[in-house]
């Protein structure tokens, strides 16, 4: 296996695809890992197992996680509206049809759950066309998670949410991207803390991983890779440095997207998960996280970010055997810097892609799927 992903991720560095790339698949206590070209933009810095990367939208898992342990220690149940803690959203307004003005809204037919946030089903989020006006207001607010640093503090994010006009009804339609950042504030309502402080007693520091947080500290930066982004020539542009977006902890810690870590350290948050939730989760909370939770016409509506799989809490579920890799009960996601993380229970397995390479779009790169190909064909 090593072979073939060594052989994998060669091949994008020499053709500029990556700089450098950190590949791990783990089948019960079996662990591979292959690090390979730069971490840095010149490559005089070697990528290693131990390079810490921007993860992105696969922070999405780790703050589900969170909820759920407030749901099994009973403190937020799934059916309680979000209001209690989240009073500015207590009154949202809904389009009255998804491609209407942003002026023609109805009330909300019912109030937002936690459960609503969990299945990323809350009302607001992103669809599959960008296009439309309330998605546009929208954008005004959910801007870019790779760049935490520009956001407004948490309170004046919820001001300004409020005012924009939710696509759905509460429960409605999957849509993506914002219910994980309002699971995030809502942890911290619920808890009198910060998010940052939470994961890092309850998730971080009880599973050993060690390199995961919001920020990264000086005495870190030396294994912190750059990123970058594809250009249209297909020539790689900087994005960030070590002592750039990630030198302090930003005024809104993101639940969607924010936090920095390392292959070895998410493969311990999916063991957890693979063990039936260890001293961290319920059995029941881990079934209900990597279980479907959408109807089918749900998934085919979001099939831009989907492609017709199912998704759970924080992340996505497969559940048809469309291409090789999409084993029905696979969890996991994707990483708007170039990052993709799954658990397969049914074998047992992990696998983890990092790399520092941005994605032009909600489309798995072709890295992704080459990875994933490998995995599947040595039985991953």
């Amino acid at each position: 296996m090593s072979s073939t992903l060594y052989d994998t991720l060669r091949r994008r560095v020499d053709d500029g695809t990556v700089p450098g790339a950190v590949a791990l698949v783990a089948r019960g206590d079996d662990v591979e890992v292959v690090a390979v070209g730069s971490a840095d933009a010149g490559g005089s810095v070697p990528m290693s197992r131990e390079s810490i990367f921007r993860i992105a939208s696969i922070t999405k898992p780790v703050t589900a996680a969170a909820v759920l342990m407030l749901v099994d220690e009973g403190r937020v149940a799934l059916d309680d509206p979000i209001a209690e803690w989240l009073p500015e959203l207590a009154k949202p307004r809904v389009m009255r049809t998804p491609a209407g003005p942003v002026e023609d809204v109805v009330p909300a037919t019912r109030p937002i759950t936690v459960e609503d946030l969990l299945s990323s089903r809350p009302g607001w989020g992103f669809p599959s066309d960008f296009s439309l006006p309330a998605v546009q207001s929208l954008f005004q607010v959910q801007k870019d998670g790779r760049s935490l640093q520009s956001w407004p503090g948490p309170d004046t994010w919820l001001a300004r949410l409020a005012e924009v006009p939710m696509l759905h009804q509460p429960g409605e339609a999957w849509l993506y991207g914002t219910a994980s950042d309002l699971q995030g504030l809502l942890v911290a309502r619920v808890t009198g803390r910060t998010l940052p402080e939470f994961l890092a007693e309850r998730i971080f520091e009880p599973l050993g991983m060690k390199d995961t947080a919001f920020e990264v500290p000086a005495a870190k930066r030396d294994r912190f890779t750059w990123a970058f982004n594809p250009s249209e020539s297909g020539d790689l542009e900087l994005a960030d440095t070590p002592d750039g977006e990630f030198g302090s902890v930003p005024r809104f810690t993101s639940g969607g997207g924010g936090l920095v870590s390392t292959a070895d350290d998410w493969l311990a948050f999916a063991r957890m998960l693979l063990s039936g939730g260890g001293d961290l989760l319920s059995p029941a909370s881990v079934s209900r996280m990597t279980g479907n939770h959408l109807t089918e016409e749900q998934r085919e509506s979001a099939a831009l970010f989907l492609e017709g799989q199912g998704w759970g809490y924080g992340g996505q579920v497969d559940m048809v055997p469309r291409d090789p890799w999409n084993v029905p009960g696979r969890y996991g996601w994707v990483g708007g810097t170039g990052t993709t993380a799954h658990l397969i229970p049914a074998t047992d397995t992990v696998t983890i892609l990092l790399t520092q390479v941005a994605m032009r779009n909600p489309t798995p790169t072709p890295l992704m799927r080459e990875f994933w190909r490998a995995c599947a064909r040595t039985g991953a």
